[in-house]
């Protein structure tokens, strides 16, 4: 009968419009629309992902091998099971142009490439054509970039390795382009049979091969995929297909599309201080209609119950009005997401994301609201008559139900997004930041009202620290909602700057000029001798190398004990050694007898041997070149990969790698203004050898970085306006202070331009405080990050905290002053005739 009666006070209550909840309807479809635009564009990518599945693999399935081409039984296996067949070879070589030498990834296709989709050219021609190249050359097409910057054009030649080529076409996009994930050169295409006189593709050679299955319609991939891998589990043989043709694609844009969310529920806090606000001030103004009821007889409980399903019902409106937006916006701006990206997308309204914002509105609107619900209940009639504030906490059953529902929007955030450390993460930054933001606005009140009681003489800076001490004033609000916002942009230009200066300032210092590989066997003595006596070469490293794909530990496939550890996704390089390399440190165990020739031993990194959860004793498989090798670990070392030089994850005895084709790889550390000059000599002498220039791998590094850093600045402006939109409410829910404020100020002499002064005072000093407080909470979250999850050095970042400061000043003076044109304007006489 209570809600019975409730619902219909509540509905005739409504009648009276929404006038008072514009903002709680603002926050809440702000953050609700910033989660599910998120996931509308993650579902999105992923839907593209699994449509075309086949077109970004470039056929139906893949047997992918390392170093070696399929023998004849495996390549009697495909022809068994698809109706065609496609060979590609994938490797990096140096294009050579005159004096100029470039990185490229260089894909080797044959006659049928591709089985599925096109690749696009400029002049428009069909890739058979542009392939066929002229005057006595074999042709290729290269990336649009990488012509650009070798000042090529189609007909002009360029040699790969010993090999010249005639320009046919530029390439402007791979149907495949996406499977292959990040590589450190730009792309061209040559036909396999092509290079033949190249000097590129030897044993030992870094190349894979892939053969794509144009399988018959109906197969079933993954019974495929077992027997395919239980007959040749002994090869090194990786089997992909359609239903998952680009796993990191996938697995990067889940991670990023679950850290966004993260982020929009910080927005989404944000916007709770807004909808407590208004919550609030929505409750004050109805004052009269609660003593009114309570006078009637009503109980806490029936006027509890009037208000939550009022304001349940306009959270409806306001989860309702955040989805619409969350679900028109990818779609408006879909063509231009699609332009931008290298991968199909295939924009709808997917049911998942909207299920998952609402979800993630509907519980944070609810939590925000309990408290100033609760306070209510249980306020006596005379006292809301006399104008006084509920007081004391919530009854013990409601703040169990506040904490039921804090703990049911984490579980929901660490269950959805699939992330756990980092939603924990999270969840505990924004509480903490929230505790902190809280403690800030008591104490800038403390202070401010010490401050007023100090001040002599000056009566705007007087009156501006009176308004912030009050008890009722805005100054929580701005700081908690403001703060919030700032201290998200705070922590992402903190890591974003100590990861630019990470990679800016320590990595050459520590890094390698050049990575050299595919240096043969009877290369590689010439190969040092020449380097070693090259006085603007400060270091050499070299080590023999070869490729291997990590299948078993302990017995067990890999995966099962290792999960989804780097060490055993894909292939690893390996090595071997005598005795232990210069700078090697063993840490525990013994390494091998120089003259050791018994069973494999291998000696493991340290740190990922920990990760995974290996100890001394145990034994890794390892497949080369199609052969097992099972090793028993007998040391672990350690091993700096943040140094960009050389490292391996694991170095067997010489004699457990007896006779496997392979070739050297040699780092060499030089000034920069040398580094062309020694390229030249190098490439000129041993054209097959491919050279990588570890500050433009860098730069390709760096190039992610700003994408990942500008995805994130962009959800951080969405929480940051968030913020701006509950400031906009305080300083509204404010202005009938404000206008009373002026009125007797003018009363007792006070111009126009000193009252004025007072409010702009009042922004800035509380902008000031949202911002410094915003510096230490996001200082703290960019330590955390970067000592913890990058494991790398911190130093705090000034310039970007100089931004936060002065952009929370200068926020909340706008709005101050955009409120206080109204109290500026108003007559004294008509408002003070107003007043009991």
């Amino acid at each position: 009968m209570s809600w019975t009666l409730a619902a219909r006070l509540a509905r005739r209550e409504l009648r009276g419009g929404v006038q008072g909840f514009r903002i709680f309807l603002a926050c809440l479809a702000l953050g609700v629309a910033a989660i599910a635009a998120v996931g509308m564009v993650r579902g999105a990518i992923e839907a593209g992902l699994r449509d075309q599945g086949a077109v970004l693999l470039g056929g139906d399935a893949q047997m992918e091998f390392t170093y070696r081409f399929a023998d004849a039984d495996e390549r009697a296996y495909m022809d068994s099971l698809a109706s065609r067949v496609s060979e590609v070879v994938d490797f990096r070589s140096m294009i050579v142009v005159g004096e100029e030498r470039a990185l490229t990834q260089v894909k080797a296709v044959d006659d049928l490439y591709p089985l599925v989709g096109a690749v696009v050219l400029d002049p428009p021609l069909p890739l058979p054509e542009a392939l066929a190249g002229g005057e006595g050359l074999p042709g290729a097409v290269i990336d649009k970039v990488l012509m650009d910057r070798l000042g090529l054009a189609p007909g002009d030649r360029f040699r790969l390795g010993a090999q010249e080529f005639r320009l046919g076409a530029a390439l402007l996009r791979m149907p495949d382009s996406a499977a292959g994930g990040f590589s450190l050169g730009p792309p061209m295409i040559v036909l396999t049979r092509d290079l033949g006189q190249s000097g590129l593709i030897v044993p030992g050679s870094l190349y894979e091969t892939e053969y794509r299955l144009d399988l018959p319609e109906g197969s079933d991939l993954a019974q495929l995929e077992s027997a395919a891998e239980a007959r040749f589990a002994d090869k090194g043989m990786r089997w992909s297909d359609s239903r998952r043709a680009a796993p990191g694609v996938e697995r990067f844009v889940d991670r990023m599309g679950s850290f966004l969310v993260l982020v929009g529920l910080a927005g989404l806090a944000v916007g709770g201080v807004g909808v407590s606000s208004a919550v609030r001030a929505y409750l004050e103004g109805k004052v009269p209609v609660i003593a009114t009821l309570k006078t009637l007889g009503a109980e806490g409980g029936l006027i509890f119950r009037i208000y939550l399903l009022q304001i349940g019902a306009l959270a409806l409106v306001g989860i309702g009005l955040g989805l619409m937006l969350g679900a028109l916006v990818p779609l408006l701006a879909g063509p231009l997401i699609a332009a931008a990206l290298p991968f199909p997308v295939a924009f709808a309204v997917y049911p998942m994301p909207l299920i998952e914002a609402a979800f993630y509105g509907a519980t944070t609107a609810l939590l925000f609201t309990l408290w100033p619900l609760a306070r209510v209940e249980a306020v006596r009639a005379a006292a809301l008559y006399r104008g006084g504030g509920a007081a004391g906490l919530p009854r013990p059953l409601l703040m169990l139900a506040m904490l039921a529902l804090a703990a049911l929007l984490i579980g929901g955030a660490v269950l959805l997004s699939g992330m756990w450390g980092l939603a924990l993460g999270a969840a505990a930054g924004v509480v903490a930041a929230l505790l902190v933001l809280a403690a800030a606005g008591l104490a800038t009140r403390r202070l401010a009202r010490i401050g007023a009681r100090r001040v002599r003489g000056a009566v705007a800076l007087r009156a501006a620290l009176g308004a912030i001490a009050a008890q009722r004033g805005e100054a929580m609000s701005v700081i908690l909602s403001l703060g919030l916002g700032l201290s998200v942009l705070a922590a992402v230009g903190q890591i974003d700057a100590n990861l630019r200066a990470s990679i800016d300032r320590d990595l050459p210092s520590r890094a390698p000029s050049y990575f050299f590989v595919d240096i043969q066997n009877d290369q590689i003595a010439g190969f040092l001798g020449r380097v070693k006596s090259d006085p603007a070469i400060t270091r050499v490293d070299s080590a023999p190398m070869l490729r291997a794909v990590v299948s078993q530990i302990n017995g067990r496939p890999a995966r099962d004990v290792a999960g989804e550890h780097w060490v055993v996704r894909g292939d690893r390089g390996i090595t071997y050694a005598a005795t232990p390399p210069e700078n090697t440190k063993v840490v525990e165990g013994k390494w091998w007898p120089a003259d050791y020739t018994g069973a494999p031993q291998v000696s493991f990194a340290a740190e990922e041997a920990e990760e995974i959860g290996l100890k001394l004793g145990d034994t890794v498989t390892i497949n080369v070149l199609g052969r097992d090798i099972t090793a028993t670990i007998t040391s672990f070392r350690q091993v700096d990969f943040s140094s960009a030089g050389m490292g391996f994850v694991m170095t067997l005895n010489p004699s457990a790698l007896a006779g496997a084709p392979h070739t050297h790889i040699a780092t060499i550390y030089a000034a920069p203004e040398a580094e062309a000059k020694i390229l030249r000599d190098l490439a000129g002498a041993w054209p097959n050898i491919t050279a990588i220039r570890v500050r433009d791998a860098i730069d390709r590094v760096t190039e992610a970085l700003d994408a990942i850093a500008t995805a994130t600045a962009w959800a951080a402006a969405a929480v940051l306006l968030t913020g701006f939109v509950v400031l906009i409410g305080a300083a509204a829910a404010g202005e009938r202070a404000r206008v009373y404020e002026a009125a007797v100020l003018k009363v007792l002499g006070a111009t126009r331009g000193r009252i004025l002064a007072s409010f702009a005072l009042r922004s800035v000093l509380t902008g000031a405080a949202a911002g410094l407080v915003a510096i230490v909470a996001g200082g703290i979250a960019g330590w955390a990050v970067m000592v913890f999850v990058m494991e790398a050095d911190y130093q705090f970042e000034p310039v970007s905290a100089l931004a936060i400061v002065l952009g929370g000043i200068l926020i909340t003076l706008l709005a101050g002053l955009v409120f206080a044109l109204r109290p500026l304007a108003v007559r004294p006489a008509r408002v003070l005739r107003t007043q009991d």
